[in-house]
């Protein structure tokens, strides 16, 4: 069986994905996919994996999951989501590490699931953006805990993402940058269902649904219902036009709140970020979304 698990991380979208599959349940099952109410299974996850830490599961531990999962129904794919599959926004960030759990939850996942086909899928976020809100929620955000002895400028997505995969180089990583998802949400659902591309998704457009005008939003559906052979690539080049005219401002505009931060820095670790989305896509194993 494939298991695609949609690992977060938090604060990108990620029940907002998990919506865009749930709109599509009814023909995702007709074409092999199941994709369960995350009531279903979280918990369940939580408290395996939680125990696995001072054990390891049994034997029975992979059946009576899916027993649970599936119910009655018949799969070849299953897609679960959950942001806290590397642990909670409280722990996300630890010593300047970006989710320091994910390699030793990673490897409970593949002890769990051995005979499966697991795929891991993931977005990332600018630690510009992303930080100032794992502090608030932090466990512990004294610099001792939340920093270490590192600071803004040295977080990188490619240490955590190069230790999962050292974890469990058997199991595949799709990572796509936040930023982008508006103009790639489509095939973000598409990679994850195994869907082709001239296959129809109800939940194809509802980030940008959040991000776009009423009356441009509309529009845009009106020029793709009336130009159905336009490809990802031009399709994605209609969605930025058609934002750069009907954008909600507000939508697209991140407020920071850390003390001593100065847009100077933010540019910098902006940049940075930038700089390391290459480098995520020099990672064996690793294959990177991009518009």
């Amino acid at each position: 069986m494939q298991l695609i698990l949609h690992a977060g991380a938090h604060y990108t979208e990620e029940d907002r994905l998990l919506k865009s599959l749930l709109t599509d349940k009814a023909m995702l099952s007709e074409n092999g996919t199941f994709v369960p109410e995350h009531s279903v299974y979280r918990g369940l996850f939580r408290d395996t994996l939680n125990a696995m830490h001072k054990s390891s599961a049994s034997d029975s531990a992979r059946d009576v999951l899916l027993d649970a999962i599936l119910e009655d129904s018949q799969a070849e794919r299953v897609i679960l989501s959950d942001a806290n599959f590397f642990r909670t926004p409280a722990t996300a960030m630890i010593e300047g590490m970006l989710y320091p759990a994910a390699p030793v939850r990673m490897m409970r996942m593949a002890q769990l699931f051995p005979d499966d086909e697991l795929q891991i899928f993931m977005a990332i976020r600018n630690p510009a953006t992303l930080l100032p809100i794992l502090h608030q929620v932090s466990a512990d955000n004294s610099d001792m805990q939340f920093w270490g002895d590192k600071d803004p400028l040295d977080v990188r997505w490619s240490e955590t993402l190069a230790l999962l995969r050292d974890s469990a180089p058997e199991i595949e990583i799709t990572v796509w940058c936040n930023e982008d998802a508006p103009l790639i949400w489509g095939n973000i659902l598409r990679e994850m269902t195994g869907l082709p591309a001239t296959v129809p998704l109800a939940g194809e457009f509802d980030l940008l649904e959040t991000i776009m005008k009423p009356e441009g939003m509309a529009r845009f559906k009106s020029y793709i219902a009336a130009h159905p052979q336009i490809t990802g690539i031009q399709q994605q080049r209609v969605i930025a036009a058609f934002l750069d005219k009907f954008a909600i401002e507000d939508a697209l505009e991140e407020e920071l709140d850390m003390p001593d931060w100065t847009d100077e820095l933010v540019e910098q670790m902006t940049d940075i970020y930038d700089a390391d989305v290459a480098q995520i896509q020099q990672i064996p194993g690793i294959r990177m979304l991009l518009p």
